[in-house]
């Protein structure tokens, strides 16, 4: 049996019709930049998250630093961001003008470890960036603590948790602000680059707005040096076409995460830890092997597709060199890096495949 890591194709199927007729209202119109299409999913993103505003630019990266540059971190500021993610979040904070602090994270869950941050802090943080990666929920009370208590700003990466719960309460309404990621393989994809920023306050949404429009707040007239970064009117409707079925594919992947959770029972396999504060929706299924290596190549020779996130921690990556950083430096990141493997977790994988992944992991000597 061949098992993809990820396909489109059961979810690009149900909704056909939608992704066409979308195509044809954009197109139609002739209307590509900041029409009625992004301002329709504006409005409904934002009420399927819970929040008064949300802001369509052209990926999650731009999402996350236009969050920062509205929030005035600059040159000489430092941004504490978990050792355990992808490099985007490190490279927001860079793109300011400030340094990523880094903090290392809970293995079983893969986020940061609200406990280890306030030994990050000095008189140069600013604000603290905790990522639900994977599609789970970081530990949100104690991180707001310690923000209330420096002063700290919040900016949320809920890159790969669209529609995860914190406590019953959706991911993104917790900081200052939050960017999300509309990457195609994300639980909630455009069919290009795209994102969004989201926020309950009104003048850091009007500045992430006018940021991303080259600083402006009418045409020709530049209140901030700004970025080109919009969500277009094309990618804004599919996402449209998508959002209705977002909470039915994010059952589905916590169905599969299930099966996986309770069936895969093999000594060498270490399965995420869900603590009974996250509803997790399963972006991605981590588990982890001392063995990974050979455990991917075993899989792979039965036909089962699986994926590393991310094989080189951020401060082991070369772009990342000035800051000085040697092996061992954040041992939990680098052994998350040397035992991670993703296993196959998307929207119509069918009952036969999850059994033969379960049945082929088990197997594994």
């Amino acid at each position: 049996m061949k098992v993809p890591f990820v396909s489109f194709v059961p979810m690009e199927n149900e909704l056909n019709e939608q992704l066409r007729d979308a195509f044809e209202r954009v197109f139609s119109r002739s209307w590509y930049i900041d029409g009625a299409e992004d301002d329709l999913f504006e409005k409904e993103f934002a009420i399927y998250i819970g929040v008064k505003y949300c802001i369509g630019v052209g990926n999650g990266l731009d999402a996350l630093m236009l969050c920062l540059k509205a929030l005035g971190i600059e040159e000489g500021d430092e941004v504490i961001v978990p050792s355990n993610t992808y490099i985007a979040t490190a490279l927001a904070v860079t793109y300011v003008g400030a340094k990523p602090v880094f903090v290392e994270p809970i293995i079983d869950t893969f986020n940061i470890d609200p406990s280890k941050i306030e030994a990050a802090i000095n008189e140069h943080t600013k604000a603290i960036m905790p990522v639900h990666l994977y599609g789970q929920a970081c530990d949100m009370d104690p991180i707001m603590d310690i923000a209330k208590k420096y002063d700290l700003k919040i900016v949320e990466d809920c890159a790969q948790a669209h529609g995860a719960t914190y406590k019953g309460r959706k991911v993104g309404t917790f900081g200052d602000a939050a960017g999300f990621s509309f990457y195609p393989g994300k639980n909630l994809g455009a069919l290009g680059d795209a994102g969004a920023v989201v926020t309950n306050n009104k003048e850091l949404a009007d500045k992430v707005r006018a940021l991303g429009n080259y600083g402006s707040d009418f045409k020709y007239h530049h209140i901030y040096k700004g970025n080109n970064s919009r969500l277009d009117e094309l990618q804004a409707a599919f996402l449209l076409a998508k959002l209705p079925l977002l909470d039915k594919m994010n059952a589905e992947r916590r169905r599969i995460a299930n099966r996986y959770l309770q069936e895969i029972k093999n000594d060498k396999i270490q399965l995420p830890l869900v603590p009974n504060y996250t509803v997790p929706v399963w972006h991605i299924f981590a588990i982890r092997c001392n063995e990974r290596d050979r455990l991917g190549a075993y899989l792979d020779n039965e036909g089962i597709c699986t994926n590393k996130h991310y094989p080189i921690p951020i401060h082991l990556q070369d772009c990342y060199s000035e800051l000085g950083y040697g092996m061992g430096a954040f041992p939990i990141a680098e052994e998350i890096s040397n035992t991670e493997l993703s296993i196959p977790m998307y929207y119509g994988l069918t009952n036969e495949e999850v059994t033969y992944v379960i049945d082929r992991i088990n197997s594994f000597k």
